[in-house]
């Protein structure tokens, strides 16, 4: 069976997408740096899990590190990439900006040059809902101009898009970028709100709710997104524009190149997904009420119609569903007494 290459697979997105991509019959040859930036733990019990399917090769490297993915083109064979590796996380560009050009703009670099060297079929990779930045109208599309981010991290997964744009149009391989709206879910990121605020109301603290809890995001359940990109890598590349007469929008190219959204599609008041956490335990959270944060946008909402014509993809999973099947993992995972909640 064909093999896939899933970078980030020790990741929240990865791991799903790996686990996914076996249960279909493809082998998955999986990489990750295991870096600290949330608890390693939980990226070695994804990678436990990982690690019990027969198809499922496991390489500890970064993709920063040039020679190693060389060596790993020259001792690997697969015939598409999904590139999920990256370094995560608005507020922690800000703070720490060297990590993002380290890992999201020459770790990219890499990945480009691993795909012209394999002359892989598809090249899919993470971008990102923050790209839209100051953007106003809403829902988000990819026509819209996205030459305004507020934050290092947009600004990185922006370029991406550009760099996968020029290695597509030079060399002939087809990519494909994906604009992930907040994903959420079981083994979901401990810095993403979901988990943070349960593990606050777990361990009776209080949480601090930005733009006086004003934002609303397009929270997406991640068996809908894997969806999504299961769709995008069992159906062959076919360009969409093919004249050279044609008017190109932000979305649109003569090289093999593609951007699209991948989402729910619906806006979600944060006040609302915190209602779903409370009802679940049936207790309040404290909640510290702030201004909005340096980077932040207070809502996202995006436009799928062009992943619903393609790939005819439409998200199932209803924000009570999505988040009561995130709190199930978090009670079981780290043994929460609900009797003494």
């Amino acid at each position: 069976m064909r093999a896939i290459l899933v970078t980030g697979a020790a990741g929240f997105i990865g791991f799903h997408l790996s686990q996914a991509l076996m249960a279909l019959g493809f082998t998955v040859i999986g990489v990750d740096n295991l870096n600290t930036y949330y608890d390693i733990n939980l990226k070695k019990a994804r990678l436990s899990l990982l690690n019990e399917y027969p198809a499922f090769t496991f390489l500890q490297l970064d993709i920063s590190d040039d020679a190693a993915v060389v060596e790993l083109g020259t001792n690997q064979d697969f015939t598409i990439i999904v590139n999920l590796a990256a370094q995560a996380g608005v507020q922690y560009s800000i703070e720490n900006p060297h990590v993002y050009m380290d890992s999201n703009i020459r770790g990219f670099l890499n990945i480009l040059e691993l795909s012209k060297a394999k002359r892989v079929e598809h090249l899919i990779y993470a971008s990102s809902s923050s790209v839209y930045g100051m953007n106003k109208k809403i829902p988000f599309s990819e026509n819209d101009p996205v030459d305004h981010p507020i934050s290092l991290y947009a600004a990185t997964k922006k370029s991406n898009e550009l760099m996968a744009h020029s290695y597509s149009y030079l060399n002939n391989i087809p990519t494909t970028g994906l604009r992930f709206f907040t994903v959420y879910g079981p083994w979901g990121r401990p810095d993403m709100a979901l988990f943070k605020f349960t593990k606050a109301l777990v361990e009776n603290k209080p949480i601090n709710i930005n733009n006086h809890g004003n934002h609303a995001r397009d929270f997406t359940y991640i068996d809908d997104i894997i969806q999504g990109i299961l769709a995008v890598i069992k159906t062959p590349f076919k360009k969409t524009t093919n004249s050279s007469d044609e008017i190109l929008t932000p979305s649109s190219s003569l090289a093999p190149w593609r951007i699209l959204n991948i989402g729910r599609g619906q806006k979600v008041p944060l006040m609302d997904f915190i209602s779903c956490i409370e009802h679940y335990f049936d207790k309040q959270i404290n909640k510290n009420f702030l201004p909005l944060q340096p980077g932040d946008v207070p809502e996202t909402n995006c436009d799928t119609s062009k992943l619903v014509d393609l790939y005819g993809y439409q998200p199932k999973v209803s924000i009570q569903q999505g988040v009561y099947s995130f709190l199930d993992w978090y009670v079981d995972f780290y043994k929460v007494d609900l009797k003494n909640k």
